[in-house]
């Protein structure tokens, strides 16, 4: 029981963070067409372009770790395909070691970074005097969310499971077709 309310929640995590991020892609299509279109009749949005600089670094590390359950994040996969077995489960878990000091280096890093410009009051300098820890979330948060998804994959792959992320190969050419189609929208 308690393990299925933790992976809900942990789901329920990564889900939010990925609406996050599609929340942000569309504050920067509204800012961007407000920007383009305010130009034709002379009006401006104070720091528009600050905001949607904010906006795209909180879209892209908010979507980090739902991309990554996902299995959409780009991995070692032409090396792990050309294992199977226990090699294979042996390969997996050194990439997700590795991968995880490094996100979690940087995770720990922006965590820092963020807690610092709190911690001095830092304010952004173009026209809109907004504390800058507010815009680091995004890219703070979308670290410390995807260390927390890979550690929860290496959990469930070292008790012996298939990763999560892991689709099965196509068993067919149109299938292999119909997934790249499917990608790329």
């Amino acid at each position: 029981m308690l393990g299925r309310l933790v992976r809900s929640l942990l789901d329920g995590l990564y889900l939010g963070a990925g609406w996050l991020a599609g929340f942000f892609l569309i504050v920067i299509f509204l800012l961007m067409m407000g920007l383009s279109a305010g130009r034709k009749f002379g009006l401006n949005i104070p720091a528009g372009d600050d905001f949607a600089a904010w906006s795209m670094a909180a879209m892209a590390f908010l979507g980090l770790a739902h991309t990554f359950k996902s299995g959409e994040m780009i991995r070692v996969g032409l090396l792990i395909d050309r294992f199977s077995g226990r090699k294979r489960q042996v390969i997996e878990i050194l990439a997700l070691v590795v991968g995880i000091f490094f996100v979690g280096y940087f995770a720990w890093h922006a965590v820092n970074f963020t807690y610092y410009s709190w911690l001095t009051n830092e304010v952004a300098t173009g026209i809109v005097p907004l504390k800058m820890w507010i815009p680091q979330l995004g890219y703070s948060g979308g670290l410390v969310i995807l260390t927390i998804a890979m550690v929860d994959e290496l959990v469930y792959v070292l008790a012996g499971n298939r990763p999560r992320y892991e689709r099965e190969p196509p068993k067919t050419a149109e299938e292999a077709v119909e997934r790249a189609a499917a990608s790329a929208v």
